[in-house]
């Protein structure tokens, strides 16, 4: 048990998410009690303390859609693009996704887990202590558990808790370009069952987009999900509006991730439901895309905003938490009190955790200590880092 003393605490509880308190008791791996030094309960006054300086205390850091595993990369796509390509006409070229399976399908895992590791390391020196994983770059079977496992390897190797998303239905390979279903029946479901049996999976996941799987392929894939016990979210609205953010609510689904073509339905269903949505603004930026999100409609709607980097090979290969903030800020006209809640406390709802993303006794004792004064700081400044110390499940890191 130690007590941290002298802080400026952000707690992101959903009161008090821009009020400061100057102490925490951590317990474990848990957060045992957070108030003013003048309350510490009489139980803690004798137990070791840490002076923190005046520095602000955050919850650890969510990035809650990531890809950050795949072999290669797509620096020549970066080009084309901005040669004049769209996204659209690379993928039906070969590129894009496909790409990238080309490349992760020829790899090892310890191929996949040392090029993913240094990207890892980037997040985790900017506070991040939960990374989401997907799959879907491989597409199939074998290809995508190797993903899986390798996400599962770096939770062992990294002071990091790393969630699992299954995603084959992100792309269809070559050798299923003219059998749809096959490969939702033989790759996406099978290999579900399979992963499920193995325990790597922790959510379902699908990209629901014209070049990619429609919303009856995906409710069909959603329904086995659920009736795995796995909780489900989507790839919804990023290039058009195909209604898939509404289905997935209608699942129940954690979270609709992109949203820039979300239609009043979707926000509607998404709010009943208490469907997170994630913005992604690395890709808006990547992709050069000029339509934003529905940022008022959603607040107006009550529906929760996450942020993410979307860390991947081809459309954001960005691995900086702090910049998505920024550009959540810049690009989306999100407020710095809604990017630091977009990456703590809603980035845990994103990902099903009610155990991190706030400062609360009971909470998970992931922490971010930052050489700022104030929670602004983190979406303001741009190509900067203010990490101090990082906290995971109670040990410094």
């Amino acid at each position: 048990m130690q007590v941290l003393s002298n802080a400026k605490v952000a707690t992101m509880d959903e009161q008090t998410a821009t009020s400061h308190i100057d102490t925490i008791v951590v317990d474990g791996e848990v957060i045992a009690w957070a108030g003013d030094a003048a309350d510490l309960p009489a139980p803690y006054a004798d137990a070791p303390r840490r002076n923190i300086e005046g520095r602000l205390v955050t919850p650890g850091l969510i990035d809650c859609h990531t890809h950050i595993v795949y072999g290669g990369d797509r620096a020549r796509e970066f080009a084309m693009r901005l040669e004049g390509a769209s996204y659209e006409e690379i993928a039906r070229a070969g590129g894009g996704i496909l790409s990238s399976v080309r490349n992760t399908r020829e790899a090892s895992e310890e191929e996949l887990l040392s090029q993913a590791l240094p990207r890892v390391d980037t997040l985790i020196g900017e506070g991040v202590t939960t990374l989401e994983i997907k799959s879907g770059y491989g597409l199939d079977i074998a290809s995508e558990l190797k993903m899986l496992r390798v996400a599962r390897r770096i939770g062992e190797v990294r002071p990091v808790h790393v969630v699992t998303t299954w995603l084959a239905a992100h792309a269809l390979p070559p050798e299923f370009q003219n059998d749809r279903a096959g490969y939702i029946d033989k790759v996406v479901i099978a290999g579900m069952d399979q992963g499920r049996a193995e325990g790597l999976i922790d959510a379902v996941d699908g990209f629901c987009e014209g070049i990619a799987f429609t919303v009856d392929e995906m409710a069909r894939i959603f329904d086995h999900a659920k009736a795995l016990g796995l909780p489900v979210k989507l790839h919804a609205e990023q290039l058009s509006d195909l209604h898939g953010a509404a289905m997935a609510a209608g699942h129940g689904a954690l979270s609709a991730d992109h949203l820039e073509y979300l239609g009043a339905d979707g926000i509607a269903a998404m709010a009943k439901a208490g469907t997170i949505a994630v913005l992604l603004p690395g890709a808006f930026y990547t992709l050069r895309e000029k339509q934003q999100p529905p940022i008022h409609a959603l607040r107006d709607a009550g529906v929760a905003i996450a942020l993410a980097t979307d860390s991947n090979p081809g459309t954001s290969p960005l691995t900086s938490i702090l910049l998505t903030m920024n550009m959540g800020a810049t690009l989306f006209r999100l407020t710095p009190d809604e990017c630091l809640r977009g990456v703590t406390r809603n980035g845990a709802r994103a990902l099903g955790l009610a155990d991190r993303g706030v400062i609360l006794p009971g909470a998970r004792a992931d922490l971010a200590i930052w050489d700022v004064r104030h929670p602004a700081e983190l979406s303001y400044r741009i190509g900067f880092n203010p990490l101090h110390a990082r906290i995971f499940g109670g040990q410094y890191v």
